[in-house]
């Protein structure tokens, strides 16, 4: 064999082995491991004990946080947080910027026009606070002709409204409506009863107290876009195991001190 021969065979044989390595360095796309699918979840957060931003962490929580994460989990879905207006919500969920809304959103017929929602995960129902001194409003038919501060696009904003006379004034969140309150410039808010008893709380009761009976039974929903009645069913899927294997329970008892 000549010299020219024996180098051609010693040059096919190297070029063949870097193939061959390249090949097992890289793996096939089934081997390669799964992304995570993410979930995007809407809320407006700062509706406690529903959504609100720790202090400390600066992360998100509350009850309807922990339970998207445990759907998530259950779905095989890494959630992810978007911060909204409550009023932004839904025009968000129309143009794909986020899957669903988990923000204390009450179930109405209104806004089943235009989202899908999951089965019921809480009920709720409209409270009002005054400051302690307040004797004159016993109750909602109190309100007519007073100053009454709601968080805009809720429906206590939407109840509010209905009330004859009354000079009702919207603000972004529950704390910028309890803030209006402390400082005198309304006369009461109206709100969802947990986020009422959760600001007395954690310290409101110094200068407010809840007073009447609760107004209507509100079920809060999770929302979809109408076009994915897919995830829709996953979500009611995920919320009935939760309910079953006692997770649900668990983490409604973390935020409201007892079992549902």
């Amino acid at each position: 064999m000549s010299r020219k021969s024996i180098t051609l065979i010693l040059v096919s044989l190297f070029a063949l082995s870097l193939v061959a390595a390249g090949c097992g360095g890289q793996k096939s796309p089934s081997q390669q491991p799964a992304a995570a699918k993410t979930l995007k979840v809407g809320a407006e957060t700062t509706f406690p004990p529903f959504e609100f931003q720790d202090e400390k962490t600066k992360d998100y929580t509350g009850f309807d946080i922990d339970l998207m994460k445990a759907i998530g989990k259950q779905m095989g879905y890494e959630v992810q947080i978007a911060s909204l207006g409550f009023d932004a919500l839904i025009p968000a969920l129309d143009v794909g910027q986020i899957d669903v809304i988990a923000s204390a959103m009450t179930i109405t017929d209104e806004r089943s026009k235009k989202v899908s929602f999951s089965n019921p995960y809480y009920k709720s129902g409209l409270s009002i606070v005054v400051k302690h001194d307040n004797t004159a409003i016993q109750g909602f038919k109190d309100l007519a002709g007073k100053r009454i501060a709601v968080q805009i696009g809720t429906t206590g904003s939407e109840e509010a409204k209905k009330i004859k006379d009354a000079k009702v004034r919207e603000f972004n969140s529950a704390s910028e409506a309890y803030m209006e309150l402390k400082a005198g410039g309304v006369d009461a808010v109206v709100n969802d009863l947990p986020v009422n008893q959760y600001y007395l709380a954690q310290g409101g009761a110094k200068d407010a107290k809840i007073i009447g009976e609760v107004l209507n039974s509100e079920n809060y929903g999770i929302a979809v876009s109408k076009k994915n009645t897919e995830l829709v069913t996953k979500i009611n899927k995920a919320l009935d195991d939760l309910k079953a294997n006692g997770e649900y329970a668990k983490i409604y008892e973390k935020w409201f001190g007892k079992r549902p």
